[in-house]
């Protein structure tokens, strides 16, 4: 891949209060899922200290290992650089800025959920990030 091939990948950013959890699952599914066609980042508005237990452990049983990731805050650089900000549930704390493609997703904090119930809020993001890949960067 040539630099002239890396400034046509889309660039998208995950947002949610902790970056604990949702973004942090958003972010790993896309990058899995996009195979280099897409730029991923994911932060907080509020970021935790650590990313949720529960959430590392359904993230490794389908094989997505988030050891190596932790929390980070929402920067008016990293906005700026995405074409495409997710929101889940952060609110009002991500700057709106033309020209960017914005979408909420609501879902479920897995904080403090059941396994069971952090499941299906993965399943749930996993879907949405399939549509996302085929709309950003469809498959050749």
């Amino acid at each position: 891949m040539t630099a002239s091939d890396d400034a046509r990948v889309p660039e998208v950013l995950f947002v949610c209060v902790h970056n604990a959890g949702r973004s942090q699952m958003a972010a790993a599914l896309l990058e899995r899922a996009a195979t280099g066609r897409v730029h991923v980042r994911s932060a907080g508005s509020t970021p935790a200290d650590e990313i949720h237990e529960n959430v590392r452990e359904v993230m490794d049983e389908i094989g997505v290992d988030l050891s190596r990731s932790f929390p980070k805050p929402i920067t008016d650089e990293v906005v700026r650089a995405a074409d495409v900000v997710i929101t889940m549930g952060c609110g009002d704390a991500c700057p709106i800025y033309p020209g960017k493609r914005y979408e909420d997703w609501t879902l479920e904090d897995p904080a403090g959920r059941p396994i069971e119930e952090v499941r299906e809020i993965r399943d749930e993001i996993g879907r949405r990030v399939e549509k996302l890949v085929e709309d950003l960067a469809p498959a050749v």
